[in-house]
C-alpha cells in the first residue's frame, strides 16, 4: 500500500502524516499541490497546517488546487482519504464531507491534548478501537468548530457517520463532533491530530490504531 501525503504552501503536519504512514508499515510519498496525477497511490493523507495562509477561509484556496480533482477521483474509487485539521477543512470545502469548520467559540487558538470518544468502531479508520473507547489526541486549531444543519446532523446520525466526539468540547462543535466519515465510509475528516499521537513518550499513542485500521482494511480488501 502506498499513501500520497499532500503538501500545500503552509502545510505543517505533512512530516507527521508521512511518519504515521511509515510507522503503520506502508509506503508514503509527498505530493505537491500542483501535481495533476495520483496514479499508483492507494490512498491520500491531507495534513494539517495553514494551506495558502488560510486566506479567504481555511481550505478555500486549497480546494481549487490542481491535485484536488485526483483526490476526488480516488475517493470516488473507494480508496481511503484522511484529512486532519486543515485537511478536514479542505474535505468539507471540496464537498467530500458535509458541514463546515468555523472559528472556535472562544475565538482563541486551542493547542492541547484532548480526551475523545470513539463513537463508531465499524469504519475502515476505527475498527481496531472499541466502541466507546476513550482516546487522547492533540488539537491545534483556531477554526475547529464543526457546523452542520439539523438536517445534516440527522443524516450523519442515521448513516452512523460520526466516529469521534469530544468529551470536553474545546471549540463549540455541534453535538461535540470531532470526526466524521462519508456515507461510503472511505473518506474521513477530523480536527484532532492522530498523527501526533503515536508515541507514549510524547504523551499518547492513541493514534496508532487509526492508521493501523486504515492499512488493515485495505489489505483485507485486496487479499
Amino acid at each position: 500500500m502506498k499513501f500520497a501525503v499532500l503538501k500545500f504552501p503552509g502545510s505543517n503536519c505533512d512530516r507527521d502524516m508521512f511518519n504515521a504512514a511509515i510507522k503503520s508499515g506502508v509506503e508514503a510519498e509527498y505530493v505537491d499541490y500542483r501535481e495533476t496525477s495520483l496514479a499508483g497511490f492507494d490512498g491520500v493523507l491531507i495534513p494539517g497546517g495553514f494551506s495558502f495562509g488560510d486566506y479567504l477561509r481555511s481550505g478555500a484556496v486549497a480546494s481549487v488546487a490542481p491535485i484536488i480533482n485526483e483526490v476526488k477521483r480516488l475517493a470516488d474509487e473507494g480508496k481511503p482519504v484522511l484529512g486532519v485539521c486543515n485537511g478536514f477543512q479542505i474535505l468539507t470545502e471540496i464537498g467530500l464531507l458535509p458541514g463546515a469548520l468555523l472559528h472556535n467559540d472562544s475565538h482563541l487558538f486551542v493547542s492541547r491534548n484532548e480526551r475523545l470518544m470513539i463513537t463508531n468502531a465499524a469504519t475502515p479508520f476505527t475498527h481496531l478501537y472499541e466502541e466507546g473507547e476513550e482516546v487522547v489526541y492533540p488539537v491545534a486549531h483556531g477554526e475547529g468548530h464543526y457546523y452542520c444543519t439539523e438536517a445534516m446532523y440527522h443524516d450523519l446520525v442515521q448513516n452512523n457517520q460520526i466516529i469521534l466526539k469530544y468529551t470536553d468540547n474545546p471549540n463549540g462543535s455541534y453535538e461535540d463532533i470531532a470526526g466524521i466519515v462519508s456515507k461510503e465510509g472511505n473518506v474521513c475528516g477530523m480536527m484532532p491530530h492522530p498523527e501526533r499521537a503515536l508515541e507514549k513518550i510524547l504523551g499518547t499513542d492513541s493514534g496508532v490504531k487509526l492508521f493501523e485500521s486504515m492499512v488493515k482494511s485495505w489489505r483485507e480488501q485486496h487479499a
